[in-house]
């Protein structure tokens, strides 16, 4: 089925201009739809000279007249010369004949869509008769609106050339609207709208008040407001903005109505966000929390590896000296991993970013004063979570120092180079040293152990057992060793 992107690359006439153009127009025409109670449709010609329907929106206020999405369907034949007529008319264009959708009798009405002097298509304005029958004052100030808005679209006022939108969409027809004169005094709100300023704390009837005035009241000194709030209030731009108070928070977004002179008064759109930004303050609380928590971890495990080091420091025997060196670096390879979740807002880590770091630390830690050995990174490990990244961490790091200690042993130089290659949560990483050999790194075809063999197991027992993965050792062409990890990550996201 085709969409709205690939219709748009059968007309080589259009350039970058004209389909963004349209990309804004049908961004922002539910609005239109919403106000008119009335389907919408955007018709253009194919590279063949055939109307098909490029894209269609139906309302949220009132029952869509098509189930179905018609996108990509060839327009009949029979309506043609209308379409033909609407496409050179210089305002909207209505249909002098009823038409049956379904089993409702509909009026057609065709505005142009224009765009630096070309006429790109047209919006088609499906309004079902029965909406239009014994209306109240709520159902007339949204049509009207709508109208308006609907016939700002041949002269290029809509969509707005420059908004200002921080909270696109935030607002909607449903949730409350208020019409504004080009003074910025309300004309109408509607029931929800008034909902919401009372809310704020409110007290107005709002009709025949300047609404600047109405939010000013509700303003205490200190309160914070936003730069945009003045603009939405007196409807003077196409912007979004938060009016906050009461502790009561309510979004709003004005779209300003123009004719052929200029502006004429502007639609306020309203919505109470009251509970979302509690929700939102509830997760920046979790947020905060699982960050100082991963912040303590991080500070005890480093209290736990300088106590190591002070006994390692103290001790006589050069195995138990050696033995809780080994100890301080895996505690601290942990603390890295929960220094860098410290610094996210969730339990995801920049992965190479950590083990970047930690690999240096661990070939820092095990090099002798006079060596000098390089390390290397090709391709990205991505987003991944702590259960995936603490392991994984311990797996190479116990890979790199086994390198340096006795791959390079005796060695003034050396090189090592980490490729990595991920799909999904298939993972693959290859670590390669230009160092003596395998014979010196490994025994039994396993790592050779730091000391007492622990170093073998970590390696053993988390690519193996947690990972499901497998370990290979093999001789690096052109001498050293390489060690190729296939893994299946528990938990891994990418992002």
């Amino acid at each position: 089925m085709a969409d709205f992107s690939h219709i748009l690359t059968t007309r080589p006439d259009f350039d970058d201009e004209d389909r963004e153009w349209l990309h804004h127009l049908v961004a922002d025409w539910q609005v239109i739809a919403d106000l008119s109670f009335a389907d919408l449709l955007l018709i253009l010609q194919n590279g063949e000279g055939k109307y098909i329907i490029a894209e269609q929106c139906r309302p949220s206020t009132v029952m869509s007249l098509r189930a179905d999405d018609v996108v990509g369907d060839v327009v009949e034949e029979e309506m043609s010369a209308e379409l033909d007529a609407a496409m050179a008319s210089e305002s909207v264009f209505r249909s002098t004949v009823l038409r049956t959708v379904g089993e409702s009798t509909v009026c057609n009405v065709y505005a142009p869509v224009r765009h630096n002097g070309k006429t790109l298509g047209l919006v088609v304005r499906e309004t079902n008769m029965a909406t239009r029958e014994s209306n109240g004052r709520y159902e007339s100030e949204s049509i009207s609106a709508g109208k308006q808005l609907y016939e700002m679209i041949p002269r290029g006022q809509f969509p707005y050339r420059n908004p200002i939108m921080n909270q696109r969409h935030n607002a909607r027809v449903a949730d409350g609207f208020i019409v504004l004169t080009v003074e910025g005094i309300v004309r109408y709100a509607s029931p929800n709208a008034i909902s919401c300023f009372r809310r704020l704390g409110s007290v107005s009837t709002m009709q025949g008040e300047y609404l600047s005035e109405i939010g000013t009241k509700l303003l205490r000194e200190n309160d914070p407001v936003l730069e945009t709030l003045p603009l939405v209030l007196s409807g003077k731009a196409a912007v979004d903005s938060e009016l906050d108070a009461n502790k009561s928070a309510v979004s709003m977004r004005s779209l300003p109505l123009m004719d052929a002179n200029g502006r004429v008064g502007a639609v306020v759109l309203c919505r109470d966000v009251t509970e979302l930004r509690r929700r939102e303050k509830e997760l920046q609380t979790k947020d905060a929390t699982i960050s100082e928590i991963h912040h303590r971890v991080k500070n005890n495990l480093q209290a736990v590896s300088a106590l190591l080091r002070l006994q390692a420091r103290k001790t006589k025997s050069e195995e138990v000296k050696k033995e809780l060196k080994e100890a301080q670096r895996r505690v601290q390879t942990i603390a890295m991993v929960h220094e860098g979740l410290s610094q996210t807002a969730d339990e995801i880590v920049d992965y190479d970013k950590v083990i970047s770091s930690l690999l240096k630390m661990a070939v820092d830690l095990t090099t002798m004063r006079d060596q000098h050995i390089d390390i290397d990174f090709i391709g990205r490990f991505g987003m991944m979570p702590a259960q995936d990244a603490t392991p994984l961490s311990l797996v190479l790091t116990e890979l790199i120092t086994n390198s340096v200690e006795h791959g390079f042993e005796g060695r003034k130089e050396g090189h090592i180079t980490i490729s990595v290659g991920r799909g999904g949560n298939n993972l693959n990483v290859v670590v390669e040293d230009d160092g003596t050999g395998l014979a010196n790194e490994e025994h039994d075809g396993m790592a050779r152990s730091s000391g007492s063999g622990l170093g073998t197991q970590i390696i053993s027992t988390f690519v193996n057992n947690d990972f499901g993965g497998t370990v290979r050792w093999e001789p690096r062409r052109g001498g050293g060793t390489r060690v190729v990890l296939d893994m299946k990550l528990r938990a891994a996201q990418e992002r």
